[in-house]
């Protein structure tokens, strides 16, 4: 054994030995280094006071009067603060009947404008701020916008403390971020936290509303009562707008970014409204499609990821390009998508008429689409209903959960379009009805093949063959849409 490794060997032996072992002795710190210690910590102290102090006198009360409910209680409160499980310490406790309900809100501009939730002043009859000097003013809805539950409040006063809005891309995982709101009517409190993620999406969706989700995660102590509230970093620059929680205690809380706020905040300001931009597609990805049927692997055999267009609506920007149900969009503007909520953030990063490349693949090949975004429209029930991931019901005969017309009762439509599928019922657990077929709708071919009656649509329908269900095309109140029927769930853009 060399030389070199016998001393190393001689000194393990020596070390293993009983009573050889001798516990390491920190030693004691000078006392110029626990002095340096104690001012870092006065430092940091002092951080902490500097900054709520620089941001509080922005941050205000937002006291809403509104009707009760017919339960007596708040109707937002499951939804922007909700645990999926029960049991102690994971479910909200049920506020008290009330027609006052209290949320956060900060000052944007000296002359008296608020930013805040839409949620928070919803159905508001009147709405009163309260700053924190207890100076208290009437304030009016400027605008709202509940897809991405923004509002803006106006309040008659000048000179008054701001808040700056900070760049929330710049934004990083790992960073410090602090809050202050009212939590439980505790006014002005003040929680520390760090950045747990970007990006989050698929969180707050409901059967009566389709929200643009983007959110900042952090793991400060958000409750009920910081909806509305400014997340904001050391310097006090908001990064981003508390919105709502997952589960009390969990540490799972979202925010709004800054930029989403200084987008549709601006819109709101300016005009009162926020337009949004959309494709009019029902999507999914590509893994969920897989999940749901493996039996499309071969069809997307050398694709790896993507959004797969299910169906598109009528007359919509989408139904006037060249894209088509079963395609997969890989790309918008050169930036990869990969899920539903990546292509839903990068279109509304776009304006209102404004185009946009999509790089699609059909069938092997890959080629872009240009397509020009129009303004969404105000009725999104469809949109809403097409989140409900329901499975295709048993026993439904081959119809895809579609009931149509008998063709001798629909001469009067034949006469007019001069076809007789008309719908007129949709389970809504099935293939037709998560595509987003209405009642109304007529038929007018099944994979491209024309629909003569209703007979022959379901005649069609049977007939078809295929991974994938069949594709439809519809006339819907004069305009032409198409939907294909598959049984996966899917989401709107």
């Amino acid at each position: 054994m060399p030389k070199s490794r016998a001393a190393i060997f001689v000194c393990w032996i020596a070390l293993a030995a009983p009573g050889a072992l001798v516990r390491a002795q920190s030693p004691a710190p000078s006392p110029a280094a626990a002095l340096l210690a104690h001012d870092l910590l006065h430092q940091i102290d002092d951080a902490y006071v500097s900054v709520f102090e620089k941001v509080a006198p922005a941050v205000v009360v937002i006291e809403a009067d509104k009707k009760p409910a017919s339960d007596g209680q708040d109707q937002n409160f499951d939804f922007y603060f909700h645990s999926p499980e029960s049991g102690e310490g994971n479910h909200a406790p049920a506020p008290e009947p009330s027609v006052r309900s209290e949320g956060s809100g900060f000052i944007i501009r000296p002359d008296g404008y608020i930013y805040t939730n839409y949620h928070v002043i919803e159905d508001a009859e009147k709405i009163e701020v309260r700053l924190r000097d207890n100076r208290r003013f009437v304030a009016r809805v400027v605008g709202a916008d509940e897809h991405t539950d923004i509002a803006v409040l106006k309040i008659d006063a000048t000179n008054l403390p701001v808040l700056t809005l900070l760049d929330s891309d710049s934004v990083r995982v790992g960073q410090m971020c602090f809050a202050i709101g009212i939590p439980y009517n505790l006014d002005f409190s003040f929680c520390r936290g760090i950045v747990s993620g970007k990006g989050r999406g698929e969180l707050a969706s409901t059967p009566a509303n389709f929200l643009y989700e983007d959110y900042i995660q952090t793991d400060a102590f958000i409750n009920p009562g910081n909806s509305g509230g400014p997340l904001f970093d050391i310097d006090g620059r908001v990064m981003g707008m508390n919105t709502l929680i997952n589960g009390l205690g969990r540490g799972l809380s979202f925010a709004i970014p800054s930029n989403m706020l200084s987008d549709v905040g601006g819109s709101l300001i300016a005009t009162g409204r926020a337009p949004h931009p959309w494709l009019g597609v029902q999507v999914m990805s590509l893994r969920d499609q897989l999940d749901d049927d493996p039996s499309g692997a071969e069809r997307y055999s050398g694709l790896e990821s993507g959004v797969c267009i299910k169906t598109i609506e009528a007359n919509a920007p989408a139904y006037k390009s060249d894209l088509r149900p079963k395609d997969v969009v890989t790309r918008v503007d050169g930036v990869s998508v990969l899920t539903a909520h990546d292509l839903q953030r990068e279109i509304l990063r776009k304006k209102v008429g404004q185009s946009v490349d999509l790089s699609v693949w059909r069938d092997g090949k890959t080629f872009d689409i240009p397509i020009v975004t129009d303004e969404m429209p105000a009725d999104l029930t469809q949109v809403a209903e097409a989140h409900a991931r329901a499975k295709f019901r048993p026993g439904d005969n081959g119809s895809y959960g579609l009931q149509f017309h008998p063709s001798a009762q629909t001469q009067t439509v034949r006469d007019k379009i001069n076809a007789e599928a008309l719908v007129i019922a949709v389970l809504p657990d099935s293939p037709a009805g998560r595509a987003g077929v209405r009642v109304g709708d007529i038929v007018t071919a099944v994979d491209q093949k024309a629909v003569t009656d209703s007979a022959s649509c379901l005649e069609l329908l049977a007939a078809h063959r295929g991974a994938s269900g069949p594709m439809l095309s519809i006339n819907r109140n004069g305009q032409k849409a198409r939907a294909l029927l598959d049984t996966g769930g899917s989401e709107k853009q």
